[in-house]
């Protein structure tokens, strides 16, 4: 395999760096959204699979359901995914290995019992909200 391209410039680190990894504002708008309607889940649970440890946005325990709220650009929406324009290559390749990794990590928690919820940035909260009410109050009952 080969080795990734060279990282972007300074500037373009610094900018990456800053991004939040976690309590997100599409990610806190479907935590109160699911709090106001009564779920009530884990938050940075740790989940131990064979091959990797992930940690979901939102967890269900009893009903074994994860919730990821996924960046538009960070895993390439098919609605409002660009690619930045870049010789290096180092975009494509980034965006490509998070694109696989969630498949992996989605193929792993559904084999371990877990049932995979992944929403996109741009999905009102409400209604994400609804789909992950609908999914866990089908498995819990």
């Amino acid at each position: 395999m080969p080795l990734p391209p060279a990282p972007p410039p300074s500037a373009a680190t610094a900018t990456m760096k800053a991004n939040r990894s976690a309590d997100t504002r599409p990610e806190l708008a479907l935590r109160r959204e699911l709090f106001a309607r009564g779920l009530r889940y884990r938050v940075g649970l740790r989940l131990v699979l064979p091959s990797r440890k992930v940690r979901p946005d939102v967890v269900f325990t009893r009903s074994r359901v994860a919730v990821f709220v996924d960046g538009c650009f960070w895993h390439a929406c098919p609605t409002h995914h660009r690619m930045p324009s870049d010789p290096t290559g180092y975009w494509k390749q980034k965006i490509a290995r998070n694109v696989a990794r969630d498949a992996a990590v989605d193929a792993e928690l559904r084999a371990a019992g877990w049932k995979v919820i992944r929403v996109w940035e741009h999905v009102p909260a409400a209604v994400a909200a609804g789909l992950v009410q609908q999914t866990v109050v089908e498995l819990t009952r």
